[in-house]
């Protein structure tokens, strides 16, 4: 007996957003920080993006892979 899936258009989307979402939120809040005069919390915040990014796409790529 084979056991068939259907379509995986869902999970795919939702696995990009896990990957991407919070950091590109992290980014947003950032840039805005950045321009409102609060420069060292921005660079956190963009610095807290990257870490996210690279962390989760070394976890849900290895999971897309």
């Amino acid at each position: 007996m084979i056991l068939e899936v259907g379509n995986l258009d869902g999970l795919v989307t939702f696995l990009f957003l896990i990957m991407f979402g919070p950091a590109l939120l992290f980014i947003v809040i950032g840039a805005i920080l950045f321009y409102k005069k609060k420069k060292k919390a921005g660079k956190v915040f963009m610095i807290l993006a990257g870490v996210y990014c690279l962390i989760s796409l070394g976890i849900c790529g290895s999971m897309m892979a």
